[in-house]
């Protein structure tokens, strides 16, 4: 079994496209399986690292799109959860950008699953993909980090 993608993003397809023409050839190539295997740990490296630069570019140009916007308001999802916030991705621009617990008036008992936040006096509860306003409060270039607070409703 192969699963091919577009050989400009992934060399991988291209060894297995080498691999398999060889192979329907009329006298069949033998390939050494430990220098097959040494460059696909190889090749899997340079894609994970290629991965992180594409992420933090992405970031980097979010955070950059977002300076000189401190103090507007957003419409935003919360993307994910984790014991200090939430994260929330703006529906507009697709950034995301952390609300710490601390922030709000209340504290919050983030469930196991990380799909669930309720509110220890309120019991109001922040869920996976609710819809909130928030405010940002600070896009930090440096540390390629924005950070919101939720507007609160009434």
């Amino acid at each position: 079994y192969a699963h091919f993608t577009s050989p400009i993003r992934r060399y991988a397809d291209v060894v297995v496209h080498r691999v398999l023409e060889a192979n329907l050839a009329p006298s069949p190539k033998r390939w050494n399986k430990s220098a097959m295997e040494e460059q696909a740990i190889h090749i899997s490296a340079q894609e994970r690292k290629a991965m992180t630069a594409e992420r933090e570019s992405i970031k980097y140009k979010q955070v950059e799109f977002m300076q000189g916007k401190e103090g507007e308001t957003f419409d935003a999802n919360i993307s994910g959860m984790i014991d200090k916030g939430i994260f929330v991705q703006l529906k507009e621009s697709k950034a995301e950008g952390l609300i710490l617990f601390s922030d709000f008036k209340e504290s919050f008992d983030l469930s196991d699953s990380k799909l669930k936040a309720v509110g220890l006096r309120s019991k109001r509860i922040l869920s996976m993909g609710m819809e909130l306003r928030v405010r940002l409060i600070e896009a930090d270039l440096h540390a390629r980090q924005l950070d919101f607070e939720m507007v609160e409703e009434g």
